[in-house]
């Protein structure tokens, strides 16, 4: 009997992750410092726009530095980014999820709000 075997690229992992970070209401974005963006130019950093993914043997370790709107309950917010990210994960790859770790950088005021 053959067996198939299906590869997918830790880049693709990494999309999926980035998606589904920002699909959260209350994320602002992923933040992506000057220092970060240095060490990838160079090779040296394993974040790729905020993101980090690792396989191990117990599953995928995703890792999500992010900027949260002001107001929102930051907690929340990020254990709604844990979720997401994990049932996305596994739903679109059928990899396990060991854990994520969710790593807010700052409180972000929206320009998008209009005084009253």
């Amino acid at each position: 009997m053959n067996e198939n075997n299906i590869t997918i690229s830790e880049d693709v992992v990494v999309t999926i992750t980035n998606i589904a970070a920002k699909e959260v209401k209350g994320v602002h974005g992923l933040h992506v410092g000057v220092g970060d963006l240095l060490e990838r130019m160079t090779g040296a950093s394993k974040w790729n726009g905020g993101v980090s993914v690792e396989t191990t043997e117990d599953g995928v370790v995703a890792s999500v530095i992010i900027d949260v709107v002001y107001g929102e309950k930051i907690c929340e917010v990020a254990k709604l980014v844990q979720e997401n990210i994990k049932n996305a994960i596994e739903s679109m790859t059928e990899r396990s999820v060991a854990s994520v770790n969710v790593h807010v950088h700052s409180v972000v005021v929206s320009s998008d709000k209009t005084e009253k």
